[in-house]
């Protein structure tokens, strides 16, 4: 087997998954036993604190059905998703696992919530004020975590908001607190300044709200020092192989595999141009392979040969291969002029994501962050699973 060619480690196709790699214009791998491996290691790093798992988005974009299935075997039993409909779907496939919506609670959707035996992270007055006002027509007092800013901006509860509820205990009696919540603003930057200041902060708010679990840590925060794990920890990308702290080696076992199929190989002249707008210009007589994975799946427009000195490139015939020309809703060129044709031919397989180019590297390429390459990753791919670890 070529180290361009797809592994036969016996992926199992997810059952509800029509395409084959015969139809697919791409192959897109994810190692559950890998995922399951980034789980124990961070587990491992958090001491008595309890590591949960973000599986919102499709888990990243990976499938939030066999990605949970393989992180419940692991030993995780809290989960993040942010809004109601994934969390109706995680409660499906593990019935006693604890859920909270990231998102918060959904004007109108308190019932549909507690129908699911979901924990909405309560963020505003309103939010809370719904919630309360729902557990008393029903006489049952539900759980909820509480989310509080302290410093990003986004989604919390003010610190004048805070001091307002807890001079009251009105509404935050009718329902059980289960967690308190807040978002690093630099987490993947471990030394900033704004994370020590986030965690006073932090410390601050809650101790005027009722004593419940504490929660900060996304993935960076995880594999930064203890004082950011609190009670539990939330990893993300870390779990799917993404690169979490800024100037800090990735520790984690690589999750995706992504290959493409080459559709046709010609050959082009020194002077000619490929693609769109004529955007590059052959310098030599060359071949270009047309390789079936475009924008439409996720390989960003900007990733489109130019003369950038850090390009794209795919991964054929144990060799790296420039892409050249815009990429297109479904193609990207690659220049193939030095790959052996034995690789370089129709049906050949070329490595977008894999052992020789990380998720990483393709964020890097795009300009962008492995968060987005996950969760752009297009529904045109066959996926293929490997097995996880029952255990």
């Amino acid at each position: 087997m070529s180290d361009t060619e797809i592994p036969e480690e016996a992926p199992v196709p997810q059952p509800t998954e029509e395409l084959s790699s015969e139809t697919a214009g791409g192959t897109l791998m994810i190692d559950l036993r890998a995922i399951q491996a980034n789980y124990r290691y961070l587990a491992g790093r958090v001491g008595r604190a309890e590591c949960g798992a973000a599986v919102k988005a499709d888990a990243y974009g990976l499938g939030m059905i066999p990605v949970a299935q393989a992180l419940w075997a692991a030993g995780c039993r809290t989960f993040f998703v942010a809004l109601p409909c994934e969390g109706a779907k995680l409660r499906k496939t593990l019935p006693e696992a604890t859920i909270y919506l990231l998102g918060g609670l959904l004007p109108g959707s308190a019932d549909f919530v507690a129908e699911h035996n979901l924990q909405p992270v309560l963020s505003s007055v309103e939010e809370i004020s719904e919630w309360a006002q729902f557990c008393r027509q029903q006489d049952r007092r539900l759980p909820a975590g509480i989310h509080v800013d302290t410093g990003i901006n986004r989604l919390g509860l003010s610190r004048s908001q805070v001091e307002c509820l807890a001079a009251s205990h009105k509404d935050l009696r009718a329902f059980r607190i289960t967690l308190i919540i807040s978002h690093l603003a630099c987490g993947d930057m471990p030394n900033a300044p704004m994370n020590r200041e986030q965690l006073a902060v932090f410390d601050r708010l809650r101790a005027l709200l009722p004593e419940a679990r504490a929660s900060i840590a996304n993935s960076a925060g995880t594999l930064n020092v203890a004082d950011f794990h609190y009670d539990l920890v939330r990893p993300g990308i870390a779990l799917y192989g993404g690169k979490a702290l800024i100037d800090r080696a990735n520790p984690m076992k690589q999750v995706v595999s992504l290959y493409g199929t080459v559709l046709s190989v010609r050959e082009v002249k020194a002077g000619e141009t490929v693609g769109y707008s004529a955007t590059w210009k052959c310098e030599r007589n060359s071949q270009i392979a047309i390789i079936s994975v475009g924008y439409a799946d996720g390989f960003f427009r900007c990733l489109s040969g130019s003369s950038r000195s850090e390009r794209a490139h795919v991964f054929i015939g144990g060799q790296f291969a420039p892409v050249v020309g815009r990429v297109s809703m479904d193609m990207i060129t690659v220049d193939v002029t030095d790959v052996p044709s034995e690789f370089a031919r129709r049906g050949g397989r070329a490595e977008l994501i894999g052992p020789h180019i990380t998720v990483d590297d393709l964020a890097r390429w795009a300009g962008t962050i492995p968060y987005e390459v996950l969760t752009a990753l297009g529904p045109r791919y066959c996926r293929l699973y490997s097995p996880y670890d029952p255990r």
